[in-house]
């Protein structure tokens, strides 16, 4: 473990997405997006630079920011020395625009580029990142944020846009450990690093003044890691998950938890007095630290505004449970699992055998992945709900492309609209959603590892 102080380190529905990218707008060429290998000061000054994967040589990438129903354009050219895709997580998207090699495009080759070309129907945050050997290459950094605004600008002073990332960084090279086919990761919580950051930064401090309000887009951009986060000196509300607006503003009076791949928007007010320190704090099983601290300036106001107001929804089709499709989706496997057997290209194989092959995790018995048969087949409109069971003693952060859904409460209410959701060890959850969106969709474990090793499959919509 390198050594830094505590606080450092760790002990209608898819209208647009259907559109044609033409449609009403002149050609115009696409801004490059270069993915390449650049050397980074990711860590003290003392340890030297870190080369990391970058986009346009940062990690994070460039934040592309677009109005709502706005057209993004970007090239995606690749500089490296193996293939690469972007999938532009959380856009309802045209399915050939989203970015997943081997399943919507090819792999973009070393020297090649790519195209994409498409609207964003929703505002809110979201982020892009590699979905070609996503394990390697989005540890290595290749990930940036997608920033979708609203029509009306929001009564804040400024925003800020924190991504959240973990790295495992080797103490003696200052380099990321190249260790990402792990079998304990592979087979355990996933690739947890030992160094965190904020914008790449690993002890990132912001200015700020008394009373001024704050939006706050936080993006777990980690391949594995939980964030468990909680406000010093800062009064907030949770107004958006995933990019999707909530009917009301939240108070915040707990920790939050955040896992890969979910975004969170706060608005916050700056509590703290002039020369007192705000902090976004990490809550640990042993201690609490800052994740990201706000330095408490002259300047500020006497008075506090009054409790914001929600955000303008996002245009969804609202789903009926009442005429519902009924899937069931398992997970299955892992350390201290008791998956024995599971198929494989339409084999059943025996545990050894499909470790040997890489696999430690299946869904409903099967690590086929993208390549074998869908999980599901749907009718453009269908209505679904989906229940998934966490049959194994880890946490599963599900992703599904594409579209959104709402979490199903137990008394059968509908929670806000997500496009990730956290299964604790040993959790049953359901969701439901409209398959509006036609194509080929991954519907995946967002814990890196596991879905590299059997926790992935597809949705077909017709």
């Amino acid at each position: 473990m390198i050594t830094l102080n505590r606080r450092q380190f760790l002990a209608t529905s898819s209208a647009f997405a259907g559109m044609s990218a033409s449609a009403g707008f002149a050609n115009s060429p696409p801004t490059n997006l270069i993915a390449q290998e650049s050397d980074v000061q990711l860590l003290p000054g003392d340890y030297g630079k870190t080369s990391l994967w970058c986009f346009d040589g940062s990690s994070p990438g460039p934040e592309i920011r677009v109005a709502q129903g706005g057209r993004v354009q970007r090239r995606l050219v690749n500089r490296f020395s193996q293939g690469t895709s972007t999938h532009w997580h959380g856009i309802r998207i045209d399915n050939a625009m989203d970015g997943v090699s081997g399943l919507t495009q090819d792999a973009v080759q070393p020297g090649d580029a790519f195209d994409y070309d498409f609207f964003v129907p929703d505002a809110g945050t979201y982020w892009y990142h590699a979905h070609n050997r996503s394990l390697e290459q989005v540890a290595r950094g290749l990930y940036g944020a997608l920033i979708v605004e609203e029509a009306e600008a929001l009564d804040i002073d400024r925003e800020e846009v924190l991504i959240l990332d973990d790295w495992r960084i080797n103490p003696e090279t200052a380099q990321i450990q190249n260790d990402f086919g792990a079998p304990r990761d592979l087979s355990h919580a996933g690739r947890l690093g030992n160094l965190i950051t904020t914008n790449g930064t690993f002890n990132l401090a912001l200015s700020a003044r008394r009373n001024e309000r704050l939006r706050l887009r936080l993006v777990n951009a980690s391949n594995a890691r939980n964030f468990q986060l909680g406000l010093d000196g800062l009064d907030g509300w949770l107004v958006a998950l995933d990019g999707m607006p909530l009917t009301a503003p939240l108070k915040v009076t707990d920790t939050m938890t955040l896992a890969p791949a979910q975004r969170i928007d706060l608005i916050v007010d700056v509590a703290a007095n002039v020369g007192e320190t705000a902090h976004i704090v990490q809550v640990g099983r042993e201690e609490t630290f800052s994740q990201v601290a706000f330095e408490v300036e002259e300047g500020g106001t006497v008075n506090r505004r009054d409790a914001p107001a929600a955000l303008p929804p996002n245009d969804h089709a609202m789903v009926d449970l009442q005429d519902a499709t009924t899937l069931s989706l398992s997970m299955e496997g892992g350390a201290m699992g008791r998956l024995s057997s599971a198929s494989l290209g339409g084999e059943i194989k025996p545990m050894g055998e499909l470790v040997q092959a890489g696999y430690f995790w299946s869904f409903n018995g099967k690590v086929d992945g993208i390549d074998g048969e869908p999980f599901a087949r749907l009718d453009r409109g269908q209505n679904v709900r989906l229940k998934m069971v966490n049959d194994t003693v880890f946490p599963h952060a599900m992703h599904l492309h594409g579209m959104h859904f709402h979490e199903v409460a137990e008394d059968g209410t509908l929670g806000p609209l997500r496009d990730t959701t956290l299964l604790e060890r040993g959790e049953t959850r359901e969701v439901a959603f409209v398959a509006d969106n036609p194509g080929q969709w991954l519907l995946h474990c967002h814990m890196l590892s596991h879905a590299a090793s059997g926790m992935m499959t597809k949705i077909v919509v017709g």
